[in-house]
């Protein structure tokens, strides 16, 4: 029985993101992922929490979520049954010092690396309780059929990056509040963000991105140095692409 009722999809491809208010992962395998996480934070030094980018690269037992059947079977209604691993990323915003992200298409940061972002799909696990008062992650609806915004420059030591789009009507904002376990997904081109999390609560998420595989991978280069590796998760590829699980 598929996750996702035919009325989700057709509301995904209006709107732009779905939320999936049910527990993705078996209370234990959610368990194993979030002890990973505390891992990964133990580990990172001086460096703020909202940076821990790729992880599975450098432990491949995130591959074990990331391939899993619960998360390809929650992608595939929206992207089809041909699915490769793009990315994922630890964002945890701290109490009280959390930094905002700025409104943003995540495609506009991926130009000259993909030859298309229309089947491109990103799953936001709620590892923390994810609310307005901590930051939670908010979307401006149907965004995402508007092509790329016009970008400004915004301060990089209050926001997670430093660059934000222009002009955005924040009163159409839906607001992603999951508790843990739940997760949201959203098209790579739908303009989102989240504000700075002033509470005393933490609020960490594991995003993990998915391709369709007829998107040719134009540069296989991290941008910060190395290789960047991505999976066939599910089905085949169509656009001859090389994958780091298949020889």
């Amino acid at each position: 029985m598929s996750m996702v009722l035919n009325q989700d999809t057709a509301a995904y491809q209006e709107k732009g993101y779905h939320l999936y208010k049910k527990q993705l992962f078996s209370e234990e395998k959610l368990a194993r992922l979030t002890q990973i996480f505390e891992e990964q934070l133990a580990q990172k030094g001086s460096k703020l929490s909202d940076e821990l980018d790729t992880p599975h690269f450098r432990d491949e037992r995130l591959l074990e979520f990331l391939l899993a059947d619960e998360v390809l079977d929650l992608v595939e209604p929206f992207i089809g049954p041909n699915i490769a691993l793009w990315s994922s990323h630890f964002i945890c915003k701290d109490p009280f010092v959390g930094r905002a992200t700025p409104w943003h298409e995540d495609s506009a940061y991926w130009k000259n690396r993909v030859d298309g972002f229309d089947q491109i799909i990103t799953v936001w696990l709620a590892l923390d309780r994810s609310s307005k008062e901590n930051g939670c992650m908010r979307v401006i609806p149907g965004t995402h059929r508007n092509g790329l915004s016009e970008y400004e420059e915004v301060d990089g030591a209050t926001n997670t990056f430093n660059t934000q789009i222009k002009h955005v009507d924040e009163s159409q904002a839906v607001y992603f509040e999951l508790e843990p376990g739940e997760c949201s997904l959203h098209d790579s081109r739908i303009i989102h963000g989240a504000a700075p999390n002033k509470s005393p609560y933490r609020r960490c998420g594991y995003t993990m991105r998915y391709f369709s595989t007829n998107i040719k991978v134009l540069q296989d280069t991290d941008p910060r140095g190395g290789e960047f590796k991505v999976w066939l998760a599910r089905g085949r590829d169509l656009a001859g692409n090389k994958y780091a699980n298949v020889k």
